[in-house]
């Protein structure tokens, strides 16, 4: 039997390119997501991969979400936490609401997501826990202090639970996109990306999520289960840590 993953964010962008790579790679697939409805049907109707619905920030709407996933699937051995959301803004400007909107979903979702799944994991002695963080988590970024928090924090969770779970057949790793050719990132005016971007970036291009999928495939195949704990970065060489 097919081993099941569960992709979070996973209807549109690099959610979705991961998630057509891990059914591609033999699994059995399903996508999260909170709230585009048109864009979810959509995907399944093209990909043909089950989609659920509802917040990584809601601890109990996970648990539910996922009890649900397994009812319909079998028991969910790889997980991606992918789910992101931004809430850009000059620190001086940002709201109570901006910082804990982005915290919520980039970073407690982690816990709201893993937790509920982490035991059944360490009963099969098997799991795979893959973290979506991001460049702006190494680095920073000016105007993203809720995001890049977030973003570090989620690497900080997997170093911390990959000691937890290596005992247990379980790896948890973590992957930084740098600039990915989404459609978020796409509708940056040209000109800022001719510019501003792209000259910092070695390769000189932007990334696709094809590329990131790729990374997420590796991590949860038997061919990585010596791997745990570590961050790949997939930049373009824009930030080397």
């Amino acid at each position: 039997m097919a081993r099941v993953a569960l992709v979070t964010g996973g209807t549109r962008g690099i959610g979705a390119a991961i998630c057509v790579a891990l059914k591609a790679a033999g699994y059995t697939v399903a996508a999260n997501y909170a709230g585009n409805d048109d864009a979810a049907n959509a995907f399944k109707d093209e990909t043909g991969i089950p989609v659920y619905k509802w917040s990584v920030a809601d601890y109990d709407a996970c648990v539910e979400g996922i009890a649900k996933v397994e009812a319909d699937l079998g028991p969910v051995d790889i997980l991606v936490n992918n789910a992101g959301i931004t809430r850009d803004g000059a620190f001086h400007k940002m709201s109570v609401e901006k910082w804990n909107e982005v915290i919520g979903t980039n970073l407690n979702g982690l816990f709201n997501m893993t937790r509920p799944l982490w035991e059944g994991m360490r009963d099969r002695s098997f799991g795979r826990v893959i973290n979506i963080s991001s460049i702006n988590g190494q680095k920073g970024q000016a105007g993203q202090a809720n995001y890049s928090a977030a973003k570090a924090g989620d690497l900080g969770f997997t170093k911390a639970l990959a000691q937890e779970g290596s005992r247990k057949g379980i790896t948890v790793n973590a992957i930084c996109p740098g600039y990915i050719g989404t459609e978020m990132v796409r509708a940056i005016a040209p000109d800022v990306l001719e510019k501003h971007i792209l000259p910092h970036i070695p390769v000189g291009r932007l990334g696709e999520p094809e590329e990131i999928a790729r990374c997420v495939v590796f991590l949860a195949s038997d061919d990585a289960g010596f791997i745990t704990g570590s961050t790949l970065s997939a930049n373009g060489g824009q930030t080397m840590t």
